[in-house]
């Protein structure tokens, strides 16, 4: 009997240590797995869950000089049929109406706290993609604005081809534990723009975006820019954006002329009526529309087609 006592109360003596090495190894799903611990017991000891080496510092502030010197500076190449901006770009007219939307998101800025964009659309095919980038662009050539873009469309993801970007680790890798904030940051070697791609495709975008880990992202690098804008999916098919947009300061509902039927849009208009919708950009818009010249120069039919904008615009606002 003395020799089990013994046993026992060495046993009970030794059990606080072995529990804190279970405790040590113990995976937090909240973080990003980076690799195995350098200190992991022998394999001869049982099988050690992984640990993630950033978890200390994971609560810490990130730093402008970090996100520099860990993010990734790959050769970019944007898509002059997408870069209103380019000398090959669409339009003059068409860069124009982009510093005004900005312009317009500044003035929003005075009244209420709007760092955070998401950009959506009905359906898919009405160009939220194409306000997103060109969006981004305008706003980063003003001084010392830093811009994030985000590409949060897991289900079709196009952002890092239209900035001939790799997609490499991106926001999937990061809401699926496996990468952490800067390692999923790339910019260009000039200029103050950066780039979230997609990353690795996966099966279950929605339950991904609502496992909190989105939200971390936004408030861990908010700090670090001026805007951030999300590329979501469209709202109508799936719930990514509406879950996506609980993260956001605000939303853009993109609509195609000419093309979103009025009553596509109202159910869009529905659907996000809980959330902070900054305004409508009506895209695709004939130019004679809206330049200048055409209020003295109207094409033949440029009053019919003034008359049909005008109409799908107040068939939506009802």
């Amino acid at each position: 009997m003395t020799r089990i006592h013994e046993a026992l109360t060495k046993a009970g003596q030794e059990y606080p240590a072995a529990q804190a090495i279970d405790s040590l190894f113990q995976l937090d799903s909240t973080r990003p797995i980076e690799s195995e611990s350098k200190d992991a017991p022998p394999s001869g000891i049982g099988s050690p869950r992984r640990v993630n080496i950033l978890a200390p510092a994971a609560t810490d502030p990130l730093e402008l000089d970090d996100l520099r010197k860990r993010c990734s500076y790959p050769e970019w190449s944007f898509d002059p049929a997408v870069d209103v901006f380019s000398d090959q770009g669409r339009s003059a007219l068409g860069a124009e109406q982009f510093r005004t939307l900005r312009s317009r998101l500044c003035q929003l800025r005075g009244n209420r706290p709007v760092r955070t964009i998401l950009i959506t659309s009905a359906v898919a095919g009405e160009g939220k993609t194409f306000v997103a980038f060109n969006l981004a662009q305008a706003i980063v050539r003003q001084p010392d604005q830093r811009v994030l873009i985000i590409d949060a469309d897991l289900r079709c993801s196009r952002l890092h081809g239209i900035f001939g970007a790799p997609n490499a680790l991106g926001l999937s890798d990061y809401l699926g534990g496996r990468a952490d904030e800067l390692a999923i940051i790339q910019s260009g070697h000039e200029g103050n723009l950066y780039l979230i791609p997609g990353g690795t495709r996966i099966a279950n975008p929605s339950e991904l975006l609502a496992n909190g880990r989105f939200k971390r992202l936004i408030e861990r690098v908010a700090p670090l820019f001026d805007w951030i804008i999300v590329d979501s999916t469209p709202c109508l098919p799936v719930t990514d954006a509406n879950i996506a947009a609980n993260s956001c300061d605000g939303l853009l509902l993109v609509v195609k002329a000419y093309s979103t039927p009025a009553e596509i849009a109202q159910r869009a208009r529905q659907e996000l009526q809980d959330r902070n919708v900054l305004g409508v950009v009506f895209n695709s818009v004939q130019e004679s529309i809206v330049s200048y010249g055409s209020y003295y120069n109207y094409p033949q039919n440029g009053h019919d087609e003034v008359k049909k904008t005008q109409a799908h615009r107040n068939k939506f606002r009802q």
